[in-house]
């Protein structure tokens, strides 16, 4: 890990101050890292010195020697909320290739590991502030709570979803009994081959908490033209969303925006990136909501300028299509935004930000897109138009 110059006395004040996370038996060669900065792990690491009170993502990818090719695993991560002097201690599980973080519930062990910080300070590496602003930017609106809520059971963000198969067919007898041909009989075609590939699921525990999107965005009994409106004003969802999950606190869905986006973007869950698309569009597709929560989409925009930021122009183009979902996405928003009855501070911020994504990444939004065709909706069943 490479050090950060900085001022000694500065230095001095962050060593005593600051949160340590000591990390016993990494092997080396191990990916890990801390927020927005990873290193390879080299023989004398033990952990991280002066990190900064606050919310940070630790995340490592188990790797197997030179000698064996040097293959990189995926990645796995967690949230840890840190206060200041904090210790936390954990030892590689060399058998399932993760940190166990239970020697930190031991306070025995803690406090003896406590006492010789100065001793083992040289094996420590200095928390990267260098991208600590960056971090900061992209976590503001993330609290440990709503952290809490969204990491998996497990307590591990997973790039690969843990998936086992949903019926347990180790027998002949138990294909029999499901109506599958025998292992042993040859496939006639592609399409049976992959027809007796077991069906997976998810590991219980192992899925990330999300809130759910609403499939229907229209009230029941809603009429034709109300199931039409609230198809091009999606509201009624978010407002549904926000009863939901976030009825305390609606500004708390801006930190699972900033989630998802972490966890897509460092800890390269793919998932994650497909929720924050659902959550974006949902945001910026809600016309009346921007009238009335002003505040939640001032807080968008700056949550925007600094996701978008990281991620080339490009990336959000469909190879196939060309369509690029951000520029579309964000065409509703700023035409919502800008619109009647919406308040002029948010007004002129989305007219700012929409100038500063111009003139960045050279998007125009005033072309005239395929969405603004008439919209098609499914009616209810029984619901017909006379």
């Amino acid at each position: 890990m490479a050090g950060v110059d900085m001022d000694p006395d500065v230095a001095r004040g962050l060593f005593e101050e600051g949160a340590t996370l000591v990390l016993l038996g990494v092997p080396e060669g191990t990916e890990l890292g801390i927020d927005y900065k990873s290193w390879q792990v080299g023989p004398r690491f033990r952990g991280v010195k002066m990190i900064p009170p606050g919310l940070h993502f630790l995340h490592y990818s188990s790797s197997n020697p030179k000698s064996m090719g040097g293959e990189v695993g995926p990645r796995m991560g967690l949230f840890l909320s840190m206060k200041p002097r904090e210790l936390i201690l954990a030892h590689w599980n060399r058998k399932e290739e993760d940190l166990d973080f239970s020697p930190s519930q031991n306070q025995e062990e803690v406090e003896r590991v406590k006492e010789g910080l100065r001793e083992l300070d040289p094996f420590l590496g200095p928390y990267p502030y260098d991208t600590l602003r960056k971090w900061v930017s992209l976590t503001d609106r993330l609290t440990k709570e709503v952290a809490e809520a969204l990491q998996p059971l497990s307590g591990r963000v997973c790039a690969f979803s843990d998936v086992i198969p949903e019926l347990q067919l180790t027998h002949t007898q138990d294909r029999a009994e499901q109506n599958l041909p025998r292992n042993e009989t040859a496939c006639q075609s592609m399409k049976e081959g992959l027809e007796r590939l077991p069906r997976m699921k998810q590991r219980e525990g192992t899925e990330l908490r999300f809130s759910s999107i609403p499939k229907q965005t229209y009230p029941a009994g809603a009429t034709p033209a109300q199931i039409t409106q609230c198809s091009m004003d999606l509201t009624y969802a978010l407002s549904c969303l926000l009863d939901q999950h976030y009825h305390q606190q609606p500004l708390n869905v801006l930190g699972e925006l900033q989630f998802a986006f972490v966890c897509f973007l460092v800890g390269n869950v793919y998932e994650a990136f497909e929720h924050w698309k659902l959550l974006l569009a949902l945001l910026c597709r809600a016309e009346e909501a921007m009238r009335t929560h002003k505040e939640l989409f001032l807080g968008l925009i700056s949550v925007l300028y600094h996701q978008l930021g990281e991620i080339p122009p490009d990336f959000f183009v469909d190879i196939v299509s060309q369509n690029n979902f951000l520029t579309s996405t964000l065409q509703d928003f700023f035409q919502f935004a800008t619109g009647p009855g919406v308040d002029s501070t948010l007004r002129k911020r989305a007219e700012k930000f929409k100038a500063h994504l111009t003139k960045k990444f050279r998007w125009d939004f005033e072309a005239d897109l395929e969405d603004c065709a008439p919209v098609v909706v499914e009616l209810p069943e029984g619901v017909t138009l006379g």
